[in-house]
């Protein structure tokens, strides 16, 4: 939640420095190309493969085996990314071509993307050395280290803007020596971490041995499918740089909004579900995995359906009230809000796979989720084809949505078909009163925002008081409701946000 609040005070900055022009354009491909590496090599395939077989050994071999295997993979992962990101550097202007072909029709942008790249790609081997201490830190039990990597990123963005940016040629040189910095400073964070429980990986050349066999014969269809969705997020950027100036930013905005339920809920339940469900498999605890899962879902969809609604009915206090000044015209504002509505109907379903793929990893199966991945990039690129053309950046969101919703449903499908999901009878009783929770919950919201109609349209202290309002109405009147119509209790919750991982 820390991490979510300093993004949305960065991401308020940025709006206000960059606005959604060709600088702004130019930056925000340079920061998602490494993120996009990122989730491939490090919270993607390597860490699906990486994680159960870690905490395997340390349920059944101790942790001296564990630190010996932890070290294999550190080496492995290290002389990998170092190949890469020599070649990546030295080839970024024909890289570029592929990643934005759109912005060769404006040479100034296209250089300022190739530069702004080349500075923050070094960012890639340091964070996927931290995604790796950070697998080995949650399968010890110790989660709020990795979960503050995040925070220092966002405190080195807004020192980049406040401090740096007037001394550069623009706020976009700042903010992408920020995340170069950024990557240097949460590796040194991470690295004492696990300096202070004993298993600090230690530096060193790969050896092919039978763990590391294993961990790149689970790497490969992980990577594949991990790298089918990356490939959905490059055809977006890719369409983007078509469509003209400020589509690829309006999206970026508006996910970067998604980001808040995703980050806090989504990302932080499948993180501390992988290791947890395969200490329970390999303790042959089928009964206890599927709790776990059971509880895992509910709780995010408890949370995350009335943030959906909320997203669908409010996008434009929300926008207009976080982004809309200086360079942030009126027109970027209404242009991001209309995305954030159609990401809000995504949002369950972006949330549900975090909560569904380690029932797969934790069984030691990356297969499934790669087939379950290309078919949901199919579905992305036909309907991003079909709706880029009506309907512009709004079309990109569109097709985004569907094909989560299609991931999320085979993941579920598979899962069941295989007898790995069974959904208790609590999950199936409350799932409809957390539903009805969030509509009327949505039946506040839209009354509240009429009554306030003059204070969002009026001038930027009063649509900031206008946003608080609706947002603690929300609030109060969803959990009051959940506890009326028993989609939660005071109890439950505290229970679930109290328990350890044996």
């Amino acid at each position: 939640m820390t991490s979510r609040v300093l993004g949305f005070v960065r991401d308020i900055l940025v709006a206000a420095s960059l606005g959604a022009g060709p600088i702004a354009d130019a930056f925000f491909i340079a920061f998602k190309i490494p993120n996009l590496f990122r989730r491939l090599f490090a919270e993607g395939a390597f860490n699906a493969a990486f994680v159960p077989l870690f905490a395997g050994k340390l349920e059944k071999d101790g942790q001296g085996e564990a630190q010996a295997f932890a070290n294999q993979a550190f080496a492995f992962l290290f002389w990998t990314l170092l190949g890469m990101l020599i070649i990546m550097e030295l080839g970024m202007p024909w890289i570029m071509m592929g990643f934005a072909p759109g912005f060769m029709e404006d040479p100034e942008k296209f250089d300022l993307a190739v530069l702004f790249t080349r500075i923050t790609f070094p960012y890639l081997l340091f964070i996927s050395l931290v995604s790796l201490m950070g697998g080995i830190l949650n399968s010890l039990g110790k989660f709020a280290a990795a979960a503050a990597t995040p925070v220092l990123l966002n405190i080195c963005l807004i020192a980049a803007i406040l401090v740096v940016a007037p001394s550069l040629p623009s706020p976009g040189h700042a903010l992408s020596w920020g995340v170069c910095i950024a990557g240097v400073i949460q590796f040194i964070w991470l690295a004492w971490h696990c300096h202070r429980e004993g298993m600090l990986p230690s530096f060193g050349l790969p050896r092919l041995n039978k763990a590391v066999k294993t961990l790149i014969r689970r790497i490969i269809p992980g990577a594949i499918g991990a790298g089918i969705y990356q490939v959905n997020l490059v055809v977006d950027m890719i369409i983007a740089s078509l469509l003209p100036t400020g589509s690829i930013s309006y999206l970026f905005f508006a996910d970067r909004v998604t980001q808040l339920p995703l980050g806090v809920v989504g990302v932080a339940v499948g993180t501390a579900l992988l290791p947890l469900l395969s200490r329970q498999l390999r303790a042959n605890d089928e009964a206890g995995a599927s709790y776990s899962q059971n509880r895992a879902l509910e709780f995010t969809l408890f949370l995350t359906i009335p943030a959906a609604v909320a997203f669908a009915i409010i996008p434009e206090p929300i926008i207009v009230t976080l982004f809309q000044r200086n360079e942030f015209t009126e027109v970027a504002a209404s242009a991001t809000a209309a995305a954030l509505m159609v990401y809000a109907f995504g949002l369950p379903a972006y949330v549900l796979i975090k909560g569904l793929t380690p029932g797969f990893f934790a069984r030691g199966d990356t297969k499934t989720p790669m087939y379950i991945a290309a078919v949901s990039m199919v579905v992305n690129v036909v309907f991003n084809l079909i709706l880029m053309g009506p309907f512009l950046h709004v079309g990109l969101a569109m097709a985004t949505v569907i094909s989560a919703w299609t991931n999320t449903i085979l993941l579920a499908v598979v899962l069941r078909k295989r007898n790995q999901l069974s959904l208790d009878q609590r999950f199936l009783s409350r799932l409809p009163r957390t539903l009805l929770a969030s509509a009327l919950m949505g039946g506040a919201l839209w009354m509240t925002k009429i009554q306030l109609e003059g204070w969002l349209s009026g001038g930027q202290m009063e649509r900031i008081y206008a946003l608080i309002i609706l947002i603690f109405t929300g609030l109060i009147v969803y959990f009051i409701a959940a506890q009326l119509v028993g989609a939660a209790r005071l109890s439950d919750l505290k229970g679930m946000m109290k328990r350890k991982a044996t």
